[in-house]
């Protein structure tokens, strides 16, 4: 990490040239400007601005209509963007750079926008901080690399794609040492730039990767994911390959996922552990995990935010299908880590490597904290293959998962009524380009059959 003392002494003396002022838009992605760093270090580490639709479109950067927000009736007017120095860091893979993430502001009140999500999240760290508890979380990253770059494939119709290996390569280390050219300049590069990359490890598929991040404080977590996401991408650039988070990008294939590992600390320690229980559980990890268990489904556009996402919910592949929690059982939405121990911690294995890690930990937090407002009892483990049974099961489409955010009472006490219909109209979006659209498949099937 760097001080920004010690940024004007680098840019004084020619080291760093460039300063990325960034913002998270609602894909989760980086978005913002290069500054000169002479200019940055005068006086644009004050603010800067944006186009208000940065909050406001699709994956292809539409301008769809039906935002509160912001409108082309409304005219497209800016936000701030304020700099927060506690995180400018270094950006090795990219020379003489530097990074700095940005606060979303009102232009004329200076106000925090509420559907930034930067500040959701900060919303529910901030209410569990009044409570007395600090949320410490880590999510895993999956992702698959492609023999070939994203320019290729994109000119090439995303057709005919070929994995960088070809065969599963959970664990592989032969396979690995392969894509050593990619995934370690990736680790490498990360633990410079101050994000506490642990491991990387081939996951459960051809091309499959997995990228673990050291536990912190939930804010610092997702800013270690968002910028961690977007390294991936440009360091497989750089070496000719493409990198996709695409949940689901081969019906043949499995899904990549982000795992999201949460616990709660009081005073430097651990609440959720309690030596007394047989599973280590406190009464408050039972009631926050009731919680995420009841609320499941009000958050799950948070964790699957597009038609994609749902294609990954398949038994049988180690993406869970019910709202269920189980003990160390990788076929449960909801898994205890850890138990017995002070590491005691749920993993929610729900989300999908498209998630918007701000979003999804917000939504989880919020839940966690009903659980404990409400005084839920936790019910006991189901054992065994969790495919199977009657309990709930997880939204199974996009349009299951809007209706749910829409009519979250729980959501909208915790986030307010601005931020969820904000989301619903993004989901609705993504459901209204999709239906748009005549697919292969359906081509295939019934150009002459139908």
């Amino acid at each position: 990490m760097l001080t920004f003392e010690h940024l004007k002494t680098q840019v004084s003396e020619g080291a760093v040239d460039t300063v990325l002022v960034c913002m998270v838009d609602m894909q989760g992605r980086l978005m913002g400007k290069r500054f000169h760093a002479g200019h940055f270090v005068a006086g644009a580490w004050e603010e800067t601005h944006c186009c208000n639709y940065l909050l406001a479109t699709d994956l292809e950067m539409g301008t769809p209509d039906g935002y509160a927000s912001t409108s082309w009736e409304r005219g497209y007017g800016d936000y701030v963007m304020k700099p927060d120095l506690d995180t400018l860091r270094p950006v090795p893979w990219l020379e003489g750079t530097v990074m700095v993430m940005c606060d979303v502001l009102d232009h004329h009140t200076h106000d925090e926008v509420p559907h930034s999500p930067r500040a959701i999240l900060k919303k529910q760290v901030n209410r569990l901080k009044v409570m007395g508890y600090d949320a410490m979380t880590a999510t895993e990253l999956e992702f698959f690399l492609f023999e070939k770059s994203f320019d290729q494939i994109r000119k090439e119709g995303f057709r005919d794609l070929e994995p960088i290996s070809g065969y599963n390569e959970d664990y592989h280390i032969l396979q690995t040492t392969k894509e050593e050219h990619v995934m370690r300049p990736i680790r490498n590069h990360l633990w410079n730039a101050g994000i506490p990359v642990e491991n990387s490890k081939g996951e459960a598929e051809t091309g499959q990767e997995e990228l673990n991040i050291k536990y912190a404080q939930a804010m610092d977590t997702a800013e270690y994911h968002s910028i961690a996401k977007n390294a991936v991408k440009e360091i497989a650039w750089q070496h000719g390959h493409a990198a996709t988070f695409l949940p689901k990008w081969h019906h043949d294939k499995v899904g990549s996922s982000s795992h999201v590992h949460q616990s709660l600390w009081s005073d430097g320690k651990p609440a959720f552990y309690d030596a007394s229980d047989e599973l280590g559980m406190s009464a408050l990890m039972k009631s926050y995990m009731a919680g995420l268990l009841k609320y499941a489904g009000d958050y799950t556009y948070f964790m699957a935010p597009y038609i994609n996402s749902y294609k990954r919910f398949m038994k049988g592949t180690f993406a869970p299908t019910r709202i269920i929690w189980s003990v160390d059982n990788r076929t449960a939405g909801f898994r205890l880590c850890g138990d017995g121990t002070k590491a005691v911690r749920v993993e929610c294995r729900i989300p999908g490597s498209d998630m918007n890690p701000y979003l999804a930990m917000a939504g989880m937090l919020a839940a966690g904290i009903a659980g404990i407002e409400e005084g839920l009892e936790l019910q006991p483990p189901t054992k065994g293959d969790v495919y199977q049974g009657e309990t709930g099961m997880i939204p199974g489409n996009l349009r299951a998962a809007r209706d749910a955010l829409h009519g979250s009472a729980m959501l909208r006490a915790a986030m307010g009524d601005e931020v969820v219909d904000h989301y619903t109209r993004a989901a609705e979006v993504e459901i209204e380009e999709f239906e748009r659209v005549v697919t292969d498949w359906e081509v295939a099937r019934g150009f002459e059959r139908a």
